[in-house]
């Protein structure tokens, strides 16, 4: 009568372990290399090739869709969205897996480079919500694209292998922080003191700014590039640390940007594995969330109802009500981390609605913050449905929350898709020590998630509600 979680570890059998296994070392292979949003879609689209989906400029140029096409659309490199035909018309409705591939990090500011006192500086603008003091006196890599002033499209990556250098945040010694350890967590570093260090050498015979000049150099006898082609450069600099298994039981992963790559890996994961289904299926794979799903490639832009719209006009179908019909029918899994109950902070969560640690994929009804402000709250009916389509594969799936009531609170791209009259409901890993410089997750929640959201692609739309 009671309800009782379920550990993933204690319900799953020998066969079942291995294939965790499998799928937890691909996921670490993925996170290794999908380290920004722009190698996120490089990735996802190089293992959607690898399955058989084309672009849709292809289908587009043929006027050729037909059931069981696997198609994907590319959103200025970095948002992905993939397709896969049902036989059923578009119009019943599409089955969607939504996650996003942007995480916390620091970028370079559009004039970067500094100087002070013989040693040279990138200065920072920190993406998303962090805490400041953690990204100090850790390494860090640098990956970005910059234009030459010839239009040249350079992809750079430095400190991501083991004989390139890496860069770091200085913090003041413990001897002299008197005065710094009586500030609050949220003073202690200011954004402008998130200066990377890039430098110490002197260009020779130069008295203004040498370390700065010297660095100039290294980057255009490299690079080609000048000090003026930042202003084109999008950089990100992240942990130079690599996704590797975590406990003496090797049964969690510690790495960058589990928010949310570890939801976009099991959303790929599920659609690769799915042939000839029924109702159209959907992965989609959206930037910017972690600064409210803004801008071209966030979830607020149109790319994604303009993509459907692509498709049905591939079928002669383009117009306003085939389109409003297509979305106000589907179904979606709004594929985003959660908080896992942590017992050191126990007094911002509430254990029972807390998602815990190795007790699989967390199914949450609603986000938001305070009086659940920014929410998608879903329905009954549709949770409902989702908990059949678990059930019905055997999914071990837990609710959970975003931390207790007035503790604080956070949002994901869910109301966004349900501005469209889609049922949508968050469902995703649950993550320790989230949006810190490392994160850590349970090799049983991502088998979990993988399973959860290939589930929901195959059995959402039995019609289980009387």
């Amino acid at each position: 009568m009671e309800y009782k979680r379920k550990n993933v570890w204690l319900n799953i059998d020998d066969e079942q372990k291995n294939e965790l296994e499998e799928i937890s070392k691909d996921y670490i292979n993925f996170l290794n290399t999908a380290k920004t949003e722009r190698l996120a879609a490089k990735e996802i689209i190089r293992r959607a090739e690898e399955k058989g989906f084309v672009d849709i400029n292809e289908k587009i140029a043929s006027k050729s869709l037909k059931p069981g096409d696997k198609v994907y659309a590319l959103n200025k490199n970095k948002g992905v969205a993939l397709f896969v035909i049902g036989s059923e018309d578009m119009e019943n409705g599409m089955a969607i897996v939504g996650a996003h591939t942007d995480s916390p990090r620091l970028d370079l500011k559009p004039v970067p480079l500094s100087e002070d006192s013989n040693l040279a500086y990138f200065k920072t603008h920190y993406y998303g919500g962090v805490k400041k003091y953690q990204w100090t006196t850790i390494p860090l890599e640098l990956h970005g694209v910059i234009y030459t002033k010839d239009g040249e499209k350079l992809e750079i990556s430095i400190g991501d292998k083991d004989d390139e250098p890496v860069f770091t945040i200085s913090e003041l010694l413990i001897h002299l922080s008197r005065k710094l350890m009586d500030k609050s967590a949220r003073e202690v570093i200011e954004g402008e003191q998130l200066k990377i260090l890039v430098g110490s050498i002197p260009l020779k015979d130069e008295s203004d700014n040498p370390v700065k000049k010297n660095i100039l150099r290294i980057l255009n006898e490299k690079y080609g590039i000048i000090e003026e082609d930042f202003i084109t450069a999008e950089f990100e600099a992240i942990p130079a640390i690599k996704a590797r298994n975590a406990g003496l039981d090797s049964s969690m992963i510690i790495g960058h940007g589990h928010d949310d790559r570890v939801c976009s890996y099991s959303a790929l994961n599920a659609i690769l594995s799915v042939e000839n289904p029924k109702k159209t299926l959907v992965g989609l794979f959206v930037d910017k969330e972690e600064i409210g799903s803004t801008g071209a490639t966030g979830m607020g832009s149109h790319f994604f109802e303009n993509t459907v719209l692509e498709l049905l006009n591939i079928n002669d179908k383009a117009n306003i009500i085939s389109l409003k019909r297509t979305l106000a029918n589907s179904k979606v899994l709004s594929a985003d981390v959660t908080a896992a109950y942590d017992p050191n902070f126990k007094d911002v969560s509430e254990l029972d609605n807390s998602a815990q640690f190795g007790c699989g994929v967390a199914l949450t009804k609603y986000t938001g913050s305070g009086g659940k402000g920014g929410s998608n709250d879903a329905n009954a009916e549709y949770l409902q449905e989702v908990r059949a389509a678990f059930d019905k594969e055997d999914v071990i799936y837990q609710t959970g929350e975003l931390g207790a009531v007035d503790a604080g609170g956070g949002g994901t791209i869910a109301f966004i898709l349900a501005e469209y009259n889609m049922d949508v409901v968050d469902c995703g890993t649950p993550v320790v020590s989230m949006h810190a410089p490392t994160e850590l997750i349970s090799k049983a929640d991502l088998y979990s998630t993988c399973k959860a959201y290939k589930a929901f692609y195959e059995n959402i739309w039995q019609g289980w509600l009387n």
